[in-house]
């Protein structure tokens, strides 16, 4: 079977109509801005580095870079959380790493969007410095102190327990819980 072939369970998202309701009811004016969407996740009042995150998380979800993110943008980041591949997903945390948008990821850029994901997730296992070294120690194969699209994700597929560590430590999925469950009303 050809790796672009769509499973029956690839089509549009069963819940559309409740993520629908809930945008517009969160969002009436069908247009979420970066201090409604920080509203709605319930993440006002972070730290400097929480919030260059969440910035950067709005900025790729806001596909067409207007400033807003739309019924449409929100469904495709929803789809890509949901149902993304790994490759799809892979793609989505470089572009998160990525900060100034060179197409390489060096060590400060990767330190730090991981100390800003911790000042949101709270929990590590392991301090910034020491995942950016290991990531760049163990993916990095060229040494040049800077990561491709193509380093990262030949890198992180090649090793599980990476793989494991990046999923765990970007899961989003504590996002569209949030979405879903609606976090707004118990502030």
């Amino acid at each position: 079977m050809g790796a672009n072939k769509s499973l029956p369970g690839d089509g549009p998202i069963p819940e559309m109509h409740h993520y629908y309701s809930k945008f517009m009811r969160e969002c009436p004016s069908g247009q979420l801005s970066l201090h409604e969407f920080k509203k709605l996740l319930g993440l006002q009042g972070l730290d400097p580095q929480g919030d260059v995150y969440i910035k950067r998380v709005f900025d790729i979800f806001d596909l067409n870079q207007d400033g807003f993110i739309d019924f449409l943008e929100f469904i495709a980041a929803i789809n890509l959380v949901i149902r993304g591949k790994i490759d799809q997903k892979l793609k989505w945390y470089f572009k998160l790493y990525d900060a100034d948008g060179n197409g390489c990821i060096d060590k400060k850029e990767l330190l730090s969007i991981f100390t800003a994901i911790q000042a949101i997730n709270g929990h590590t296992d392991m301090s910034a410095e020491e995942f950016t070294n290991m990531i760049f120690q163990k993916i990095d194969v060229n040494n040049d102190g800077e990561l491709t699209l193509e380093e990262f994700i030949s890198g992180v597929e090649r090793d599980p327990s990476l793989m494991e560590l990046i999923t765990k430590s970007f899961d989003l999925s504590n996002v569209l819980k949030v979405i879903q469950n609606g976090r707004r009303h118990s502030i």
